[in-house]
């Protein structure tokens, strides 16, 4: 089921979900994802300024998947 998301918050809110449905501690992720504890605890808080790649490898450490969708229409044109 995919999901929106709109800011840092959201995405540190489905990686927590995730982690938890898959029974892992955030040291576990952490480990298996190749990032420290505190990149997972930041990113679950939602810090802004994450590093991409990391989050991109967490995520996919998950079995989550990124899709950009660029708008149909740019406005004032």
């Amino acid at each position: 089921m995919g999901k929106q998301v709109k800011n840092p918050a959201d995405i540190g809110a489905l990686v927590r979900s995730t982690r938890k449905e898959q029974n892992l501690r955030q040291d576990e992720l952490a480990g298996v994802s190749g990032v420290g504890l505190r990149f997972i605890v930041d990113l679950e808080a939602g810090k802004p300024t994450a590093q991409i790649g990391k989050v991109l490898q967490v995520l996919q450490t998950l079995g989550c998947s990124i899709e950009v969708v660029k708008p149909t229409s740019y406005p004032n044109q």
